[in-house]
């Protein structure tokens, strides 16, 4: 899982985008991070997987996929979640990494990118869906989710107006605002089955998680460059793969962003079409809009803020799910 480090990357001690090491990108360009939390219960106790009913298998790939755009002036941050059964066609030629075989080219979940190629094979499954460069590349699974919440004093608050019970996760928030530390955030931002929402419903928890824990962190990090770094490092772990961010960019980033308010951040879902047909050995898939998606990421590749879009074609979706509609960060905050 993840969701830590756009708070990270939004607070910080000092430093300059100048000083980053050789690189990242020209300040006109903006920086590209592509985030993903990866379905892994390693270093976990048996006992946290009972207490939080994460189960004992692992499905090998990304649950959790955002692209986060920081601006060339260090003045706004965009976050737009990739769910993660939208529907990719991976190339011809690549090689299993599990298996060892060699791939013709065949329609796959998003998600199935790390499990089959690892993280050079995701970073370039998502430049080639959204003519976007990755510049940099984290991940994080459950066991340093937990761990970086539970760095956080006091926890991170999530508020909501109605009961959350997922049986699967075992949430169950009563209405309101609640404090939540590691196994129990962890829950929050894993649980889909809570308030009928599905997969969209989870990303936004993820999105509502992170701007909390954005302004939680706010007051308590600024002052203390050690401890800035002690969370850096505890989120980053070791391996990361290729153009994995070091604890050194997130700290100097932190410092780029230093004085980044809640409301100079937005999130957003990437614009979907509805759902594809059942693809024999893939299942249900999601449909991108291509024209609205393609805007999107037009803009960031502009360096501008997420555009304003007109409603798309109704689809199957649920109306108030799957609607492309980006929000301020400020807005996602508990009062």
């Amino acid at each position: 899982m993840l969701l830590l480090t756009t708070a990270l990357v939004t607070l910080g001690t000092g430093g300059a985008i100048a000083a980053a090491p050789p690189g990242l990108p020209a300040p006109e360009e903006g920086l590209n991070l592509l985030v993903v939390g990866v379905d892994s219960r390693a270093g976990l106790t048996d006992d946290e997987k009972e207490r939080y009913r994460l189960g004992h298998s692992e499905c090998a790939c990304t649950d959790v996929m955002m692209l986060m755009h920081v601006s060339a002036a260090g003045d706004r941050v965009s976050v737009v979640s990739l769910p993660r059964d939208s529907l990719a066609q991976f190339p011809t030629g690549h090689t299993d990494r599990s298996t060892g075989e060699t791939h013709a080219a065949h329609p796959a979940k998003i998600n199935n990118a790390w499990k089959e190629g690892g993280p050079a094979f995701t970073i370039r499954t998502v430049e080639a869906m959204t003519d976007l460069p990755v510049h940099r590349y984290l991940e994080v699974d459950f066991r340093r989710f937990m761990d970086t919440v539970d760095a956080v004093d006091g926890g991170v608050p999530v508020c909501t107006p109605t009961r959350l019970k997922d049986p699967v996760t075992g949430l169950d928030l009563a209405p309101g605002t609640t404090a939540l530390r590691g196994g129990e955030a962890l829950q929050y931002v894993r649980s889909r089955r809570a308030d009928g929402k599905m997969d969209f419903g989870r990303i936004q928890k993820q999105q509502k998680f992170l701007a909390n824990l954005h302004h939680t962190l706010r007051g308590g990090l600024l002052n203390s460059p050690d401890a800035l770094r002690a969370l850096a490092t505890t989120l980053r772990g070791t391996g990361q793969g290729e153009r994995g961010v070091s604890v050194t960019e997130l700290v100097e980033l932190a410092g780029r962003l230093k004085n980044l308010p809640p409301s100079r951040t937005e999130f957003a879902v990437v614009p979907v079409r509805g759902f594809n047909p059942d693809i024999e050995g893939v299942g249900s898939t999601l449909a991108w809009d291509e024209r609205q998606a393609g805007e999107v990421f037009a803009a960031l590749r502009a360096d501008r803020p997420l555009p304003r879009l007109a409603p798309a074609a109704p689809s199957d979706i649920p109306q108030g799910l799957g609607e492309y509609r980006p929000v301020e960060g400020g807005a996602l905050l508990c009062a």
